[in-house]
């Protein structure tokens, strides 16, 4: 098989996006404290994530609860969760796929056709991740950077972007590179060259002439 090196780079590169993205889903900082205004000194930071939010004070103690109850949550956060769930879990079915269609994996056996697909299905999972991945980060964003210049919002209550979104921006773009070169694979190996060998029915014309050739031979033996 072909572009083993594609197969390779795909694969790392889903992973990694893979293990940001759970990285992403499990990390508080998605919204932190903005230090604005009368906010400019303080002794606290707050983080708050899709899980739990933290306080940290002096850059010494650092203080973290799970939220209570799940049906008190915002909207927003609600889905968010249930978008980052879903894209782990898909990262993961995708990498397996991944798995058994290398080249010197034998669970699916040596069809290389099978092989192929199966390495362009993951490859179009992990693009569907980046997609599941992108949609909540770039929300919370837009939400925070909404609030940020609203002047309506108290500057106590204002946010800015936490690591985790710029994480999350990071594993979209390895998601969508690896699941891209895993894809290129998959087209490539279809459009390779096969040798065809002449069906049965092609044959028969050169075995008929033969047939003739002998026959008058035989023929001619005889008047002989």
């Amino acid at each position: 098989m072909a572009f083993y090196p594609l197969q390779i780079a795909g694969l790392v590169l889903g992973f990694l996006g893979m293990v940001g993205t759970l990285a992403t889903t499990l990390l508080p900082q998605w919204r932190v404290s903005a230090f604005i205004g009368s906010n400019i000194i303080v002794f606290e930071r707050l983080w708050e994530g899709l899980w739990m939010n933290c306080v940290q004070q002096a850059k010494v103690r650092l203080q973290c609860k799970f939220y209570g109850s799940l049906l008190a949550l915002p909207p927003v956060l609600e889905a968010a969760r249930a978008l980052m769930c879903v894209a782990v879990a898909l990262s993961l079915i995708a990498l397996l796929l991944g798995i058994c269609g290398m080249k010197h994996i034998k669970c699916t056996g040596s069809n290389e056709r099978t092989k192929a697909y199966l390495l362009g299905t993951s490859g179009v999972l992990f693009i569907l991740t980046g997609i599941f991945v992108l949609i909540p980060v770039c929300w919370t964003a837009n939400i925070i950077i909404r609030d940020f210049y609203n002047p309506a919002i108290h500057v106590g209550q204002k946010r800015e972007l936490g690591a985790a979104l710029f994480l999350g921006w990071a594993s979209t773009s390895t998601l969508f590179i690896g699941g891209g070169l895993l894809c290129a694979f998959c087209c490539c190996n279809r459009k390779k060259p096969r040798h065809r060998y002449p069906t049965p029915g092609h044959c028969a014309p050169h075995t008929e002439k033969r047939r003739n050739v002998t026959m008058l031979s035989k023929t001619s033996t005889s008047y002989v």
